[in-house]
């Protein structure tokens, strides 16, 4: 039987929605073993003075599969 666990991150890019993503997932890994999947919880964007979109940020769940 294996038992997971759920840690909520919060990951940033200027590029992307996906790189926001993509960089979340990668940091996780790093810290985290047996890393599943990740849901992502809600996505925000930073406007600067300009009304350009100046980073792109997620909110997910990323679970994990404890060791036995």
């Amino acid at each position: 039987m294996s038992v997971a666990r759920i840690t909520e991150i919060k990951a940033s890019s200027i590029k992307s929605f996906d790189d926001a993503i993509k960089e979340g997932v990668q940091r996780a890994r790093e810290t985290l073993e047996n890393v599943k999947s990740a849901w992502i919880q809600d996505q925000e964007v930073l406007v600067d003075s300009k009304g350009k979109i100046s980073e792109y940020r997620v909110s997910m769940k990323v679970t994990f599969v404890l060791k036995e």
